[in-house]
């Protein structure tokens, strides 16, 4: 199974969505590529939008290799097997922390229209466009947990296998309707995998 865009990953993910629907949901979209996928679950559910907002803390010299996720409310998510295996500590990457801090800060100015919705005691579905290693959404349902969410469902149009069973502990349910065991990047399940600007996000949020 492909997706033609994000747009026709959100519809595949509503329709397993549906027994959520008079739950009264907050969807939640990780932007920017989440956000998308997001919004189409959002309007078929009839749900309110939002996003929630961390980063990822690259290593040193890899910034594709995750060492580790920060989020709203100062949560942090450290992968400690990868910072003893590059022998280095979380407190080397302080000047990092520090300026992805900054990002998210920026990115809740510039993303968010109006205030974050009061999430205590909701049912919560959190999405993005996919999971490789699962660093960002790690921090992603901490900060939901954080915020208060009573129910919280992870729900993502494809992840492996490996990356799914260890966010299970972490989510009351999860939703993922493609899970190969060979994965090498999310866009390879896509036909347009194209960047999502940040105006785009912010029209969707609107």
């Amino acid at each position: 199974m492909r997706f033609r865009d994000r747009a026709d990953a959100g519809r595949a993910l509503a329709a397993r969505l549906h027994h959520l629907r008079t739950a009264a949901p907050v969807v939640v979209g990780l932007p920017r590529g989440g956000v998308p996928v997001a919004a189409e679950i959002a309007t078929a559910l009839g749900a309110q939008l939002d996003v929630v907002l961390v980063r990822k803390i690259g290593a040193p010299d890899r910034e594709e290799l995750a060492v580790g996720a920060i989020g709203e409310d100062g949560v942090t998510v450290r992968n400690e097997a990868v910072l003893r295996e590059l022998g280095i500590s979380w407190d080397d990457l302080t000047d990092r922390i520090e300026h992805e801090r900054a990002e998210i800060r920026r990115r809740a100015a510039v993303l968010r229209p109006g205030t974050r919705p009061d999430l205590r005691d909701r049912t919560v579905i959190l999405v993005d466009d996919g999971i490789a290693t699962g660093a960002t959404v790690v921090a992603a349902l901490r900060v939901l947990r954080g915020f208060g969410a009573a129910h919280v469902v992870l729900a993502v149009p494809v992840a492996p296998p490996d990356s799914l069973a260890a966010l299970a502990p972490l989510a009351d349910e999860i939703v993922c309707p493609v899970t190969p065991k060979r994965f090498a990047a999310v866009g390879q399940w896509y036909d347009d995998f194209t960047q999502v600007p940040d105006d785009r996000v912010r029209a969707l949020l609107r």
